[in-house]
Protein backbone atom coordinates (compact mmCIF):
# COMPACT_ATOMS: atom_id res chain seq x y z
CA UNK A 1 0.00 0.00 0.00
CA UNK A 2 1.71 3.57 -1.07
CA UNK A 3 2.06 5.71 2.07
CA UNK A 4 0.56 9.47 1.79
CA UNK A 5 3.91 10.53 0.83
CA UNK A 6 5.02 8.64 -1.88
CA UNK A 7 2.26 10.24 -3.86
CA UNK A 8 2.02 13.70 -5.37
CA UNK A 9 -1.20 15.45 -5.92
CA UNK A 10 -1.11 17.25 -9.29
CA UNK A 11 -3.89 18.30 -11.69
CA UNK A 12 -4.71 16.37 -14.66
CA UNK A 13 -5.61 18.43 -18.24
CA UNK A 14 -7.38 15.66 -19.75
CA UNK A 15 -10.19 14.60 -17.24
CA UNK A 16 -10.37 18.73 -15.59
CA UNK A 17 -9.76 17.32 -12.02
CA UNK A 18 -6.69 16.34 -9.87
CA UNK A 19 -4.97 12.69 -9.86
CA UNK A 20 -2.06 11.02 -7.79
CA UNK A 21 1.41 10.76 -9.08
CA UNK A 22 3.59 7.79 -7.39
CA UNK A 23 7.06 9.75 -6.88
CA UNK A 24 9.57 8.08 -9.15
CA UNK A 25 13.39 7.53 -8.43
CA UNK A 26 13.64 8.24 -12.26
CA UNK A 27 11.44 11.42 -12.23
CA UNK A 28 10.24 10.28 -15.60
CA UNK A 29 6.67 10.32 -14.21
CA UNK A 30 6.79 13.81 -12.73
CA UNK A 31 8.55 15.33 -15.35
CA UNK A 32 5.89 14.18 -17.34
CA UNK A 33 3.34 15.90 -16.01
CA UNK A 34 4.89 19.21 -15.75
CA UNK A 35 5.70 19.23 -19.59
CA UNK A 36 2.20 18.81 -20.53
CA UNK A 37 1.14 21.33 -18.12
CA UNK A 38 3.95 23.81 -19.49
CA UNK A 39 2.57 22.92 -23.05
CA UNK A 40 -0.59 24.18 -22.20
CA UNK A 41 0.36 27.27 -20.88
CA UNK A 42 1.39 27.68 -24.58
CA UNK A 43 5.28 26.51 -24.74
CA UNK A 44 6.16 24.20 -27.85
CA UNK A 45 8.12 20.72 -27.13
CA UNK A 46 11.18 22.11 -28.01
CA UNK A 47 10.61 25.41 -25.51
CA UNK A 48 9.85 22.90 -22.54
CA UNK A 49 13.15 20.79 -23.25
CA UNK A 50 15.18 23.66 -22.98
CA UNK A 51 13.31 25.26 -20.23
CA UNK A 52 12.97 22.39 -17.75
CA UNK A 53 17.17 21.58 -18.88
CA UNK A 54 18.08 25.15 -17.63
CA UNK A 55 16.09 25.36 -14.80
CA UNK A 56 17.63 22.12 -13.49
CA UNK A 57 21.10 22.55 -14.62
CA UNK A 58 21.41 26.28 -13.42
CA UNK A 59 23.83 28.55 -15.81
CA UNK A 60 24.52 27.18 -19.44
CA UNK A 61 26.00 28.08 -22.73
CA UNK A 62 23.73 27.55 -25.68
CA UNK A 63 25.98 24.87 -26.97
CA UNK A 64 26.03 23.23 -23.70
CA UNK A 65 21.68 22.71 -23.80
CA UNK A 66 21.76 21.82 -27.22
CA UNK A 67 24.46 18.46 -26.82
CA UNK A 68 22.86 17.85 -23.22
CA UNK A 69 19.25 17.68 -25.34
CA UNK A 70 20.28 16.93 -28.74
CA UNK A 71 18.89 20.39 -30.81
CA UNK A 72 20.94 21.88 -33.21
CA UNK A 73 22.73 25.09 -32.35
CA UNK A 74 21.17 27.66 -34.55
CA UNK A 75 17.86 26.33 -33.33
CA UNK A 76 18.36 26.48 -29.43
CA UNK A 77 19.92 29.71 -29.94
CA UNK A 78 16.50 30.66 -31.29
CA UNK A 79 14.44 29.23 -28.67
CA UNK A 80 16.17 30.56 -25.91
CA UNK A 81 15.34 34.70 -27.80
CA UNK A 82 12.06 33.44 -27.42
CA UNK A 83 11.90 32.31 -23.82
CA UNK A 84 13.65 35.46 -23.07
CA UNK A 85 11.02 37.39 -24.65
CA UNK A 86 8.38 35.69 -22.92
CA UNK A 87 10.50 35.84 -19.13
CA UNK A 88 11.19 32.89 -18.17
CA UNK A 89 15.18 32.94 -19.19
CA UNK A 90 17.85 35.98 -18.77
CA UNK A 91 21.49 35.78 -20.41
CA UNK A 92 23.92 36.24 -17.99
CA UNK A 93 26.83 38.90 -19.56
CA UNK A 94 29.77 37.09 -19.38
CA UNK A 95 32.08 35.44 -22.07
CA UNK A 96 31.40 33.08 -23.57
CA UNK A 97 27.43 34.31 -23.24
CA UNK A 98 25.46 32.21 -20.89
CA UNK A 99 21.66 31.67 -19.81
CA UNK A 100 19.78 30.71 -16.72
CA UNK A 101 16.05 30.36 -15.87
CA UNK A 102 13.67 31.93 -13.47
CA UNK A 103 12.21 29.25 -11.17
CA UNK A 104 9.18 27.28 -12.60
CA UNK A 105 6.40 28.59 -10.04
CA UNK A 106 7.33 32.39 -11.21
CA UNK A 107 7.55 31.07 -14.98
CA UNK A 108 4.23 29.74 -14.77
CA UNK A 109 2.93 32.76 -12.84
CA UNK A 110 4.35 35.05 -16.22
CA UNK A 111 2.62 32.16 -18.87
CA UNK A 112 -0.75 32.87 -17.06
CA UNK A 113 -0.45 36.68 -17.02
CA UNK A 114 0.54 36.16 -20.12
CA UNK A 115 -2.62 34.26 -21.62
CA UNK A 116 -4.72 36.88 -18.82
CA UNK A 117 -3.27 39.73 -21.27
CA UNK A 118 -4.39 38.56 -24.48
CA UNK A 119 -8.18 37.28 -22.88
CA UNK A 120 -8.28 40.84 -22.47
CA UNK A 121 -7.22 42.23 -25.64
CA UNK A 122 -10.02 39.96 -26.94
CA UNK A 123 -12.75 41.34 -25.05
CA UNK A 124 -11.98 44.31 -26.04
CA UNK A 125 -11.56 43.54 -29.75
CA UNK A 126 -15.69 41.71 -29.22
CA UNK A 127 -16.95 45.44 -29.03
CA UNK A 128 -15.67 47.26 -31.94
CA UNK A 129 -16.05 43.19 -33.83
CA UNK A 130 -19.49 43.24 -33.09
CA UNK A 131 -20.40 46.88 -33.91
CA UNK A 132 -18.73 46.07 -37.18
CA UNK A 133 -20.89 43.00 -38.09
CA UNK A 134 -23.68 44.77 -37.61
CA UNK A 135 -23.16 47.91 -39.35
CA UNK A 136 -22.86 45.54 -42.10
CA UNK A 137 -26.56 45.17 -43.63
CA UNK A 138 -28.31 41.91 -43.32
CA UNK A 139 -31.07 39.74 -44.51
CA UNK A 140 -33.80 39.72 -42.56
CA UNK A 141 -34.41 36.07 -41.84
CA UNK A 142 -37.78 34.62 -40.71
CA UNK A 143 -37.17 33.36 -37.29
CA UNK A 144 -38.74 29.69 -36.71
CA UNK A 145 -37.97 27.00 -34.19
CA UNK A 146 -35.09 24.25 -35.39
CA UNK A 147 -34.38 21.46 -33.89
CA UNK A 148 -30.43 21.02 -33.58
CA UNK A 149 -27.46 19.48 -32.19
CA UNK A 150 -23.87 20.41 -31.91
CA UNK A 151 -20.86 18.13 -31.24
CA UNK A 152 -18.52 18.89 -28.34
CA UNK A 153 -14.95 17.56 -27.87
CA UNK A 154 -12.59 18.24 -24.79
CA UNK A 155 -13.19 18.39 -20.94
CA UNK A 156 -13.08 22.11 -21.67
CA UNK A 157 -15.54 22.73 -24.24
CA UNK A 158 -17.89 19.99 -22.83
CA UNK A 159 -17.63 21.92 -19.10
CA UNK A 160 -18.32 25.50 -21.03
CA UNK A 161 -21.34 23.85 -22.60
CA UNK A 162 -22.35 22.94 -19.05
CA UNK A 163 -22.02 26.02 -17.63
CA UNK A 164 -24.04 27.80 -20.53
CA UNK A 165 -26.70 25.66 -20.22
CA UNK A 166 -27.28 26.58 -16.29
CA UNK A 167 -26.93 30.21 -17.10
CA UNK A 168 -29.69 29.44 -19.03
CA UNK A 169 -32.12 27.33 -16.97
CA UNK A 170 -35.63 29.18 -15.77
CA UNK A 171 -37.34 26.63 -13.99
CA UNK A 172 -36.04 23.01 -13.11
CA UNK A 173 -32.68 21.68 -13.97
CA UNK A 174 -32.01 17.57 -13.78
CA UNK A 175 -28.80 15.91 -13.76
CA UNK A 176 -27.65 12.14 -14.14
CA UNK A 177 -24.01 12.01 -13.15
CA UNK A 178 -22.33 8.68 -12.96
CA UNK A 179 -19.54 8.41 -9.91
CA UNK A 180 -16.60 9.31 -11.89
CA UNK A 181 -18.37 12.38 -13.47
CA UNK A 182 -19.84 13.24 -10.34
CA UNK A 183 -16.25 13.51 -9.03
CA UNK A 184 -15.27 15.61 -12.06
CA UNK A 185 -18.22 18.03 -11.14
CA UNK A 186 -17.15 17.92 -7.70
CA UNK A 187 -13.35 19.11 -8.89
CA UNK A 188 -14.27 22.01 -10.78
CA UNK A 189 -16.58 25.22 -10.24
CA UNK A 190 -19.61 23.21 -11.93
CA UNK A 191 -20.79 22.50 -8.21
CA UNK A 192 -20.38 25.47 -6.88
CA UNK A 193 -22.50 27.51 -9.92
CA UNK A 194 -25.01 24.29 -9.27
CA UNK A 195 -25.35 25.40 -5.26
CA UNK A 196 -25.48 29.19 -6.79
CA UNK A 197 -28.68 28.43 -8.38
CA UNK A 198 -30.41 26.10 -5.94
CA UNK A 199 -32.35 28.68 -4.09
CA UNK A 200 -33.76 30.07 -7.94
CA UNK A 201 -34.15 26.45 -9.82
CA UNK A 202 -35.37 22.95 -9.05
CA UNK A 203 -32.32 21.02 -9.34
CA UNK A 204 -32.22 17.25 -8.78
CA UNK A 205 -29.24 15.31 -9.16
CA UNK A 206 -29.48 11.65 -9.80
CA UNK A 207 -25.94 9.57 -9.57
CA UNK A 208 -24.72 5.31 -9.10
CA UNK A 209 -25.61 4.01 -5.64
CA UNK A 210 -21.91 3.55 -5.18
CA UNK A 211 -19.17 4.61 -2.07
CA UNK A 212 -17.31 6.89 -4.25
CA UNK A 213 -20.82 8.78 -4.81
CA UNK A 214 -22.08 8.72 -1.71
CA UNK A 215 -18.40 10.14 -0.52
CA UNK A 216 -18.70 12.94 -3.10
CA UNK A 217 -22.95 14.03 -2.63
CA UNK A 218 -21.61 14.02 1.22
CA UNK A 219 -18.90 16.19 0.04
CA UNK A 220 -20.89 18.92 -1.74
CA UNK A 221 -23.35 19.34 1.35
CA UNK A 222 -26.68 19.47 -1.02
CA UNK A 223 -30.06 19.41 0.39
CA UNK A 224 -31.13 15.56 0.84
CA UNK A 225 -34.13 15.72 -1.14
CA UNK A 226 -32.34 16.80 -3.89
CA UNK A 227 -30.33 14.31 -4.23
CA UNK A 228 -31.06 10.20 -5.00
CA UNK A 229 -28.72 7.10 -5.63
CA UNK A 230 -29.71 4.83 -8.14
CA UNK A 231 -29.21 1.19 -8.76
CA UNK A 232 -27.59 1.69 -12.78
CA UNK A 233 -24.82 1.04 -14.38
CA UNK A 234 -22.85 1.88 -17.51
CA UNK A 235 -24.99 5.20 -18.62
CA UNK A 236 -23.97 8.37 -19.35
CA UNK A 237 -24.02 11.69 -17.86
CA UNK A 238 -26.69 13.87 -19.27
CA UNK A 239 -28.15 17.04 -18.20
CA UNK A 240 -31.69 18.62 -19.15
CA UNK A 241 -32.71 22.36 -18.59
CA UNK A 242 -36.13 22.97 -18.52
CA UNK A 243 -37.01 19.76 -20.55
CA UNK A 244 -35.94 21.78 -23.41
CA UNK A 245 -32.23 21.18 -24.01
CA UNK A 246 -30.14 17.95 -23.64
CA UNK A 247 -26.04 17.66 -23.14
CA UNK A 248 -25.18 14.06 -22.77
CA UNK A 249 -21.61 13.23 -22.04
CA UNK A 250 -19.36 10.28 -22.89
CA UNK A 251 -15.85 9.12 -22.20
CA UNK A 252 -14.39 7.01 -25.01
CA UNK A 253 -12.24 4.63 -22.51
CA UNK A 254 -8.19 3.81 -23.21
CA UNK A 255 -7.63 1.90 -26.01
CA UNK A 256 -4.62 -0.43 -27.73
CA UNK A 257 -4.31 -0.53 -31.60
CA UNK A 258 -2.55 -3.57 -33.23
CA UNK A 259 0.33 -1.99 -32.65
CA UNK A 260 0.17 -2.24 -28.53
CA UNK A 261 -0.23 1.93 -28.80
CA UNK A 262 -2.52 3.40 -26.22
CA UNK A 263 -4.78 6.31 -27.07
CA UNK A 264 -5.67 8.54 -24.35
CA UNK A 265 -8.84 9.32 -23.04
CA UNK A 266 -11.63 11.37 -25.13
CA UNK A 267 -14.04 13.35 -23.48
CA UNK A 268 -16.97 13.93 -25.78
CA UNK A 269 -20.90 15.29 -25.67
CA UNK A 270 -23.95 15.77 -27.79
CA UNK A 271 -25.94 19.24 -27.09
CA UNK A 272 -29.49 19.38 -29.09
CA UNK A 273 -33.06 20.77 -28.29
CA UNK A 274 -34.35 17.81 -30.40
CA UNK A 275 -37.45 17.11 -29.03
CA UNK A 276 -37.65 13.69 -29.29
CA UNK A 277 -34.49 13.01 -28.05
CA UNK A 278 -34.85 14.86 -24.52
CA UNK A 279 -38.36 12.99 -24.48
CA UNK A 280 -36.79 9.73 -24.21
CA UNK A 281 -33.70 10.84 -21.70
CA UNK A 282 -36.46 12.94 -19.62
CA UNK A 283 -38.44 9.29 -19.43
CA UNK A 284 -35.44 7.35 -18.11
CA UNK A 285 -34.29 10.21 -16.07
CA UNK A 286 -37.99 10.23 -14.03
CA UNK A 287 -37.79 6.00 -13.83
CA UNK A 288 -34.94 5.95 -12.84
CA UNK A 289 -36.04 8.83 -9.75
CA UNK A 290 -39.04 6.19 -9.12
CA UNK A 291 -36.54 3.90 -7.72
CA UNK A 292 -33.61 6.13 -6.40
CA UNK A 293 -33.56 6.85 -2.96
CA UNK A 294 -32.45 9.64 -0.96
CA UNK A 295 -29.21 9.60 0.30
CA UNK A 296 -29.50 9.66 3.84
CA UNK A 297 -32.70 6.84 3.26
CA UNK A 298 -29.15 4.54 1.80
CA UNK A 299 -27.00 5.45 4.69
CA UNK A 300 -29.68 4.65 7.04
CA UNK A 301 -30.31 0.93 5.82
CA UNK A 302 -26.71 0.15 5.55
CA UNK A 303 -25.88 1.33 8.72
CA UNK A 304 -29.19 -1.04 10.10
CA UNK A 305 -27.49 -4.02 8.32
Amino acid sequence: MEKPTDLIRVYDGKTDACKFVKRDKGFNKQLSVVEETLARFGLLKNEIKVYLYLARASEKKAGEIAEAISLHRTETYRILRDLEKKGIVFSIFAKPLKFTAVPLDKAIDLLVDAQKMKIKLLEKEKVSIVKLWTSIPQQKAVQTKKELFQMLQGEQQVALKANELLESTKEEFQIFAPDDYLAQLYYSDFTDKLKEKLDKINITLLTEGSQKSAYFLEQMQWPRHKRYMVKTQNLPCFMISDRKELLIAFHENEVSNEDGDKKKDRTAAIWTNYTAFIWTLQMLFLKLLETGEAVHEASSKKQAR
